[in-house]
């Protein structure tokens, strides 16, 4: 994956979605740069701000919410984090730590005016990890939470790529890639054309990669691979040591999490089904939802389950204090 140029076309595309969008400020060690959202909807008693995937993806697979939310009554917010998409993206690899994007959520937070009455945080995979990660820092803001395909445990998740997905590969493909990843030759573009093969069309999004769905392929063509690579490494066969992710664990804090929580999980996911569950359980005010047809991205290849679930969820959260 490739880290985006300053996309001409990209940014012009921006001046084309300006209803709804707005520029919001965010002080960091380094400065005070900018991050885009942009508002879909109006519920006062639900707001629904997606945390994407990445590190360093956009927020544009999330714009298969806009075929079930609007209809359920449901006001979210897209938002590119810092370094990604319409965002700034300052050329500073000191700001991508976990608990700097912790800190710009909650910036976030304010100046869209979202609290305890109305606000829901949605993460999926390394968003879900963020979530989790705001949820122990700010969870008094949160009227309630889904964590959508994504572990607890950078950890179990490699093991569950080392001990489960890896063995079912075609051993042939896997030898050439780890042979790619050794040789630190992972732009060759024969690295690719094996993960999206053997491993991508898989457990990422289950149709031959030719025809994934717009959003998708949008988010794959500006993905900053600066970013994703130096948070999760090279590999895209789990974490690498030495990522800065790679020993991040949160398991033992679950129960901390008193905010209402849905679950995310896939029967092909590059994310062990049956931790995310366990995840659930160990919330105290968990729920979990299985996607039987979905992988990593259940909300497009599962996509009927994974909004008839996620709505549910939504519309069914209890008030603040009822």
């Amino acid at each position: 994956m490739s880290a985006p140029d300053r996309y001409l076309d990209y940014s012009g595309r921006e001046d084309r979605l300006s209803g709804g969008v707005r520029r919001i400020p965010i002080d960091t060690p380094r400065g005070r740069f900018t991050v885009w959202t942009k508002r879909v909807g109006n519920n006062p008693a639900l707001k629904v701000l997606l945390l994407h995937g990445g590190p360093g993806a956009t927020h544009e697979y999330f714009e298969a919410c806009d075929s079930y939310l609007p209809a359920a009554g449901i006001e979210y917010y897209y938002y590119d984090q810092l370094g990604s998409g319409f965002s700034d993206q300052p050329d500073d690899p000191s700001l991508w730590e976990l608990g700097r994007f912790v800190d710009e959520v909650e910036q976030v937070r304010r100046s869209l005016g979202l609290g305890r009455q109305n606000f829901v945080l949605c993460g999926q995979s390394w968003g879900g990890m963020l979530a989790i990660e705001y949820a122990l820092a700010h969870q008094e803001h949160l009227r309630g939470m889904v964590i959508s395909n994504m572990m607890a445990s950078a950890p179990a998740y490699t093991a569950y790529a080392g001990q489960v997905l890896m063995p079912a590969m075609d051993q042939g493909a896997l030898a050439e890639i780890r042979a790619l990843e050794a040789s630190g030759d992972t732009g060759n573009p024969r690295y690719m054309e094996l993960l999206v093969t053997h491993y991508y069309e898989h457990h990422i999004l289950r149709m031959p990669a030719g025809s994934w769905p717009d959003p998708v392929q949008r988010t794959f063509a500006h993905i900053n691979s600066e970013i994703y690579v130096l948070m999760n490494g090279p590999s895209e066969l789990g974490m690498s040591t030495g990522a800065r992710l790679a020993r991040w664990d949160r398991v033992a804090d679950l129960q901390r999490v008193e905010v209402p929580t849905l679950v995310i999980g896939a029967r092909y996911d590059t994310m062990d089904p049956a931790h995310m569950e366990m995840i659930a359980g160990l919330l105290p005010h968990g729920r979990y939802l299985y996607c039987p047809k979905g992988s990593h991205l259940a909300i497009y290849d599962d996509q009927e389950t994974y909004f008839a679930g996620l709505t549910g969820f939504l519309r069914g959260l209890p008030m603040p204090g009822a």
